[in-house]
């Protein structure tokens, strides 16, 4: 499974940005989908996640702002981000599991994309 992750930027406080995160190969086998953050000195944290049946998990940072969905269609997991913060920069990266219950830890994700860089400007 490859994930491909894109959408980062640079965006101003309060805006908006999308991340898309496409999957190719044996997507069959990721049965939830997550989306993880790094800024500059700290772990990598995670952010929200989605399962193959639609359930959804929020960590409280973004809880409120940020929407995870997805479209099986294009194989593809969206992260929408509203009411963005400066806090709120990172390295973004999309991950996938081979299990249907929802993991905030890192070491849980098999599959990694190679992470898109949103920059959020005070």
């Amino acid at each position: 499974v490859q994930l491909q992750a894109s959408g980062g930027g640079l965006v101003q406080a309060g805006g908006s940005s999308r991340l898309s995160c496409v999957a190719s190969g044996r997507t069959f086998s990721v049965d939830s989908t997550g989306w993880f953050r790094q800024a500059p000195g700290k772990e990598r944290e995670f952010v929200a996640a989605i399962s193959r049946s639609g359930s959804t998990s929020y960590a409280d940072s973004v809880k409120g702002r940020f929407t995870i969905s997805r479209d099986s269609t294009k194989n593809t997991v969206y992260l929408q981000m509203n009411s963005l913060k400066p806090e709120d920069t990172a390295v973004y990266y999309c991950a996938g599991s081979l299990v249907h219950i929802i993991y905030q830890q890192p070491e849980r994700y098999r599959y990694w994309g190679q992470g898109t860089l949103v920059t959020v400007s005070s």
